[in-house]
């Protein structure tokens, strides 16, 4: 299940700029009032909570006086500046006093986040002067541009450019093969939801003026009009009325339904004889004509060799750099996809040397921006940008990755993205330093991959009180340090994630400031932006370790990630004073000069990680644990023994002689409290392993949350401290007794930003709860969190959550599902600044009842056959209404890829460290929708999983026959609404392995499209199995005794009643629920807390009953007759099937075609046939002679047709019943669709003519005099017009209003110079016409808007042409 905190939308803070949420993101920007913080130590039962000593570090580290982030302060401007930017909480500051030319001097750090802005204050340059970012790069392909088009410049220096503009380059550039490569891109693609809409808003405005003058315009016209002509008689003058009011009603229209797309900005790539080139052509997106030009734009190559950044406009304020791939084919636009990665770059490295207080933690390092936030996709991350961004952390050499991003897993420690970190660590020596998350307060919510990947250091968020009176404006700031707990002002919450993972590891390593103001992107128009949460914390424990490595470097120490994460855990300072709080902070909050000086005397010990094992002693099984997590009740109620392997791991070039043989080490094992955790006092340890057994008895434990560890200290250097711990952590549930099963929870006392946890064995049964929590004893709104979190096997966590508001002291309900057997945890929280002003606590008493209706089927497959499916429902726990719902809402069709591309992809960021080039598998689907409908693509080998995955990555797009765009998605597809009509999904997959890729090439896709309300199936129920048949015995509902079982049968929908266009194989899927929640009694099981998924498989449809029935008369013909009307519709069926793309080809059918027409001079079908391959060769040269040709054949098609003949026919009813007349009716439609082909192909040919010759109608805008009668107008003519004639015949024999024949219809309007009524015609044309949008018609519409003049709308309707008919797919 998808974090909803995580995946939330931008929104707009009023004090300090925009704040910017997306799902990934471990952080949050916030502005608190005023505010208290107390940490309450309380009693838990019916005893005082015991502080158990843990070991979090083995120097003695300075005392909570001493330290920069708990020490009494009081708030003067250079602390207040100095907590904006917190370095003393870690005691950077003393470090950097003692030694400031270890300040992250000779440090690489690579930022994997959504891209940091070159552009901004304090990352231009380090401390020492040399550049600040090394490279900057988009991992993610969103920027990408196809530039493999090449063109040449013409005598005058001008190439056509990929939008189709003409650009000018500029003669100074160097292009020795004189090849230009192309391409163009949708500016907002490139742009982040913010800026889009800030310049989409500053566009609307300046087009809005631009319009209304031109409504004004039409008006005036269409009122001096009114004012001359009072009253309109006469046809001509009605005709002329008409268009100057539709001139009017299309440019209101047109008002009503602006959509801005966004400027198009052209890029052309070359290569100057050394660099590949990139210039933008940015016209579009300036106010002045002469800014923005390509000649004018300072050429750019790749980032990493010239460190050159441009920017698109004054306007949008928005820096981008370019990179050049595949030898010029591919032009990546690097821009952000949100303030967060500038911030985090910011908080790890900045610079300011006229303002030092606000310097990052490491202004001497150096970066390499490495986005993995796709712009596609709001900014969530993607397996493509997360591979490509560890290939460009080891190409670059860093030293440090720091990662921010991350959301829930179902797997610890596993994937494919794991493993190659894993190799970049081991392998490498990278330090990979991420973010723990923002999803507490209950346990093992820490996200992937920084709380549950052994080889990352996770980092959890602390507030220490300056960081709260300063940075958060807190006028009573807490008394101590503690992890944060903010509140998002959209009243989703934020608060640091929580250990243990699943598989029992302590989740967060150490803690670090989670607040900051940093820099942030300028297209912003700040400077700097208060953010907070993990993600910041990470970046400055990040920070706090570059210091750590430039001393190392310095003083010749070699790097390891193994030393490093050992010499910060074991140096930490605890935060918090019971065991538990490691499951909130992991060891502490580092201390960046103290886990210096561990490195500097632990330099020549071996460079070690410690990797633990454990299993269940007597289960066999592959899976095995990091720690020991005892949740469940029967866990609990029981000593259980486990098997801990501990094996040494070495880096991978490490020797096997002067390494691992000599290794070896005298453990002494520690337990924290050994009359609940046993082990052995002692451990020789060598390269190979060594395990052993260890006794957890919780039997004598109270109900709740217990923490220990067993650590392993050298007997020969016990100051190193503990070389390994195994975190134990043991949730006694309480028992539910009562019955009916009810927990209530009262006299609880809450202060800002307490937090009381209980865990409940939900009894076996239940699978619903339903939540009273009642609060008193205060005066002042209060806010609080309520989570619960249950945990089941190969399952992310069961999360319920909500941010509760109580303005008054009153009762509030909640419903939701649980699942019986397994251990809740309830957690409430206060919101910290909640309540502040009074000083009161709040009261609160809470209150659980359990449900539950157990059934014998989870999931009912309804196999499509008329018989129903019987159910078993029984209730466990108490007397429980039986109703059961059903509704089938959805439709999901199975589709297999039509086509399979494997490939091996072409550039150096796809190959991988161990120098395996990756591979992408492109699968082609085809699907058909007969009307519009939203629907959502699903693959449910892959979907909902980025990082527990051993697939690499996934990409989507859905686009029409025109190859637009509709929709793109990865792991979590969204559903998008689709007008009716064809469409290819084309699905990219990357990996190294082919054998991996070739076992999908057949790989099964869903599309689900949601049925409106109206067609929506409602199933029956029925007591008896021939219910459905028979219909009777209809089973409504009964009240459930507990122990006794009761059955009733689910019937298969109506096959009446199934939704339209609902082919063979397709399944129908919806919702099944049998309970009833006590304050409803609806029928919609979407809305009960608990539904299972029920589907119906669509079966065969019925058979025809007419098929092969009658038999067709013999025919009248001779086999002579038959045998050379069968020779000439072959020869005829050859004609059509040849090509005219060569003159050879022409020519060869232009023979063939005179040869058929000499021996069948009138037959019609071969008459039209040639008229159709006349009008195929639309690109001729000479346009009057191919015009005047088409007229000729089109005239021999009508003469060929006995028109009276056929207007005889049409005037007669013929009888549906006789297959004979039936023959004739087709055959005669098909004859008068040949005429009408003719003659709508000659009627266009007949204005092109006019055109061609210069003899059309007056100038654009303007209208023939409408004074003129048209007997005066007919008086000025000697000639017939052809036009006219032609179109009033056509009239006869169709409706010319249709999108087949309304072109002419078109023409016609604008040849008589009504403009307005065209455009009108026009638009309802394409409007009724069901099929994709057609370019000819859209062509049409902007030439009526070029000849009327109206160049505002022209401009817009040109960027709508690229979206509707772009000439190629974009990129994966």
């Amino acid at each position: 299940m998808q974090n909803s905190t995580w995946r939330s939308a931008p929104s707009k803070s009023s004090f300090l700029g925009p704040i910017f949420l997306d799902h990934h993101y471990c952080s949050k920007l916030i502005i608190q009032s005023t505010g208290r913080l107390s940490r309450r130590r309380e009693k838990r039962g019916e005893r005082e909570w015991a502080v158990r000593a843990m070991p979090c570090s083995s120097i003695n580290t300075t005392s909570a006086d001493d330290n920069g982030a708990l020490r009494a302060f009081k708030l003067s401007e250079s602390t207040f500046l100095a907590s904006l930017m917190p370095k003393k909480e870690i005691a950077a500051d003393r470090f950097l006093e003692a030694h400031p030319e270890y300040d992250g001097r000779g440090v690489v750090i690579a930022i994997f986040d959504s891209g940091v802005d070159p552009a901004v204050a304090g990352l231009q340059v380090t401390s020492d002067g040399k550049p600040k970012i090394l490279d900057v790069l988009d991992c993610t392909g969103s920027g990408d541009i196809d530039t493999s088009t090449v063109v040449k410049a013409d005598s005058d220096g001008c190439i056509r450019g990929a939008s189709g503009a003409s650009l000018v380059v500029n003669s100074s550039w160097k292009n020795p093969s004189g090849e230009w490569h192309v391409g163009y891109k949708f500016v907002y693609e490139l742009f982040t939801n913010t800026l889009t809409s800030r310049l989409k808003k500053e566009r609307l405005k300046k087009w809005d003026e631009k319009h209304q003058e031109a409504i004004a315009v039409a008006v005036k016209n269409l009122d001096e009009f009114d004012q001359k002509h009072i009253k309109v008689e006469d046809a001509r003058l009605k005709l002329a009325r008409e268009d100057l009011q539709n001139k009017v009603d299309f440019l209101r229209k047109q008002a009503e339904s602006y959509s801005d797309k966004g400027p198009i900005i052209d890029a052309v790539v070359w290569n100057d004889g050394e660099l590949w080139r990139v210039a933008l052509d940015t016209q579009s997106l300036e106010d002045d004509p002469v800014c923005g030009k390509l000649a004018d734009f300072v050429p750019l190559t790749n980032y990493r060799i010239e460190r050159k950044f441009g920017m698109f406009s004054k306007l949008d304020a928005c820096s981008f750099v370019v990179n050049v791939y595949d030898q010029g084919n591919i032009l990546s636009i690097v821009t952000d996809c949100s303030p967060h990665g500038t911030h985090v770059a910011g908080i790890a490295t900045a610079f300011h040397p006229k303002e030092p207080l606000l310097n990052g933690v490491a202004p001497g390092a150096q970066i390499i921006s490495c986005k993995i936030g796709d712009s596609r996709l709001g900014s969530m991350e993607t397996g493509t940008g997360l591979t490509r961004a560890l290939i460009a952390a080891v190409e670059h050499k860093c030293d440090l990755i720091n990662m921010s991003y991350g959301e829930p897993t179902m797997l610890p420690d596993y994937g494919r993205f794991v493993d190659l970190v894993n190799e970049v660590v081991n392998k490498h020596h990278l330090i990979f330093v991420s973010s723990a998350g923002n999803s507490g307060p209950a346990l093992s919510t820490v996200g992937s991959p920084g709380g549950t990947t052994s080889s990352i250091i996770g980092v959890g968020a602390y507030v220490s009180p300056a960081m709260a009176a300063g940075a958060h404006c807190v006028l009573e700031p807490p008394s101590e340090g503690l992890e944060y707990t903010w509140l998002q002002s959209s009243l989703k919450k934020v608060l640091s994630s929580r250990g243990p993972t699943v598989d029992g590891d302590l989740g967060v390593c150490i803690s670090a400031p989670g607040g900051a103001v940093a820099p942030v992107p300028t297209w912003t128009l700040q400077r700097r932006m208060l953010m907070n949460g993990t993600s910041m914390a990470s970046p400055s424990a990040c920070g706090g370790i570059a210091l750590i490595i430039s001393a190392m470097k310095a003083d010749g120490i070699p790097v390891s990630p193994y030393s490093v994460q050992k010499a910060l855990e074991n140096t930490a300072v605890p935060v918090g004073s019971l065991p538990e709080d490691k499951l909130s902070t992991g060891q502490g909050l580092m201390q960046v000069d103290k886990a210096y000086g561990y490195i500097q005397k632990s330099q020549d010990l071996p460079n070690v990680w410690y990797q633990i094992k454990i299993n269940e002693a007597g289960k066999s099984t592959t899976t095995t644990s990091r720690g020991i997590y005892l949740r469940e009740v029967s866990r609990c109620r029981q000593s259980t023994e486990w098997t801990v392997l501990v094996e040494p791991k070495f880096h991978e070039d490490a020797s096997n002689l002067e390494q691992l043989v000599p290794f070896e080490e005298c453990i002494e094992l520690h337990s924290t409290e050994k009359a609940i955790v046993r082990a052995p006092e002692y451990l020789l340890l060598t390269h190979n392993g060594r395990s052993f057994n260890v006794i957890v008895d919780p039997t004598n434990l109270s109900d709740g949350l217990h923490y220990y560890e067993i650590y392993g200290i050298d007997c020969k250097a016990p100051w190193r401290g503990p070389l390994f711990r195994i975190p134990v952590t043991i949730t006694k549930p309480m028992a539910v007794k009562n019955q009916p099963p009810i927990v209530s929870f009262s006299g609880m006392t809450f202060l800002p930003g307490h937090i009381e946890r209980k865990y409940i064995e939900v009894p076996l049964g239940a699978s619903w709860v339903e939540a009273t929590m009642r609060t008193s004893g205060f005066d002042t709104a209060r806010r609080f969190f309520v989570d619960t979190l249950q945990i089941s096997p190969l399952q992310r966590p069961i999360k319920w959550e909500r941010v509760v508001t109580f303005s008054f002291p009153t009762a509030k309900n909640f419903t939701f599902a649980v699942e019986g057997g397994q251990t809740m945890e309830l957690a409430i929280a206060q919101f910290w600044s909640s309540g502040i002003g009074s000083h009161e606590a709040t009261n609160v008493d809470f209150e659980i009842a359990f449900h539950g209706i157990n059934i014998n089927k989870e999931e009912v497959v309804l196999d499509g056959s008329e018989a129903p499916i019987r159910i078993d429902a029984k209730a466990l726990l108490s007397s429980e209404k039986l109703a059961p719902a059903a509704v089938l809402n959805k439709v999901r069709v199975p589709y297999r890829p039509i086509e399979a591309k494997l490939r091996t992809l072409p550039t150096d960021r796809d190959k991988l460290p161990s120098g395996k080039q990756i591979l992408s598998l492109t699968l082609t689907y085809k699907f058909k929708l007969e009307d519009g409908a939203e629907i959502k693509p699903q693959i449910p080998l892959l979907n909902n999983r980025i990082y527990d995955t051993k697939f690499e990555s996934q990409f989507y797009m859905i686009s029409d026959t025109n190859k637009r765009i509709y929709a793109m998605g990865d792991v979590y597809p969204n559903s998008s609404k689709f007008p009716m009509g064809e469409y290819n999904l084309m699905l990219h997959l990357r990996h190294d392995n082919v054998q991996f890729l070739e076992k999908m090439k057949q790989l099964v896709l869903f599309i689900e499209r949601n049925l409106e309300d109206k067609e929506a199936v409602r199933l029956s129920f029925f007591s008896q199995p021939d219910g459905p048949i028979m219909g009777n015995g209809a089973f409504k509902s009964s009240v459930l005794v507990p122990g006794a079982k009761e059955s009733f049968y689910v019937g298969p929908p109506n096959k009446d009643r199934l939704p339209k266009n609902i082919s063979e194989g397709s399944v129908l899927v919806g919702a099944i629920s049998y309970g009833v929640l006590a304050e409803e009694g609806g029928k919609n099981p979407q809305k009960n807390p608990v539904s299972y998924q029920i589907c119906y498989l669509v079966p065969p449809n019925k058979a025809d009953e007419d098929k092969g029935k009658g038999s067709s008369p013999s025919c009248t013909k001779s086999v002579s007759e038959r045998l050379e009307e069968e020779v000439r519709d072959a020869k005829i069926k050859i004609l059509g099937s040849l090509k005219h793309g060569t003159d050879e080809e022409r020519s060869e059918w232009r023979k063939l075609a005179a040869s058929l027409k000499s021996e069948y001079p009138k037959h019609t079908p071969l008459l039209a046939k040639i008229l159709e391959g006349l009008v195929s060769e639309g690109n001729a040269e000479d346009k009057i002679f191919h015009n005047q040709e088409v007229i000729d054949a089109a005239n021999e098609v009508v003469c060929s047709i006995d028109r009276d003949e056929l207007a005889k026919y049409f005037s007669l009813k013929s009888d549906p019943e006789d297959e004979e007349a039936e023959k004739m009716k087709k055959k005669m439609e098909t004859t008068r669709d040949q005429l009408a082909e003719a003659l709508y192909q000659k009627g266009l040919a007949l204005a092109e003519i006019e055109s061609l010759e210069g003899e059309k109608a007056p100038a654009a805008g303007g209208t023939k005099d409408v004074d003129k009668t048209d007997d005066q107008s007919a008086a000025e003519s000697t000639q017939p017009d052809l036009f006219e004639e032609n179109f009033k015949e056509l009239k006869k024999w169709v409706d010319i209003k249709s999108s087949r024949y309304g072109t002419l219809w078109v023409v016609r309007e604008k040849r008589c110079g009504r403009l307005g009524t065209a455009l009108k015609v026009l638009i309802d044309m394409i409007q009724d016409d069901g099929e994709p949008p057609k370019k000819k018609l859209y062509e049409l519409k902007l030439s009526l808007i070029d000849d009327i003049g109206w160049v505002h709308l022209a401009s817009y309707e040109r960027e709508w042409m690229h979206v509707r008919f772009p000439p190629r797919l974009p990129l994966f």
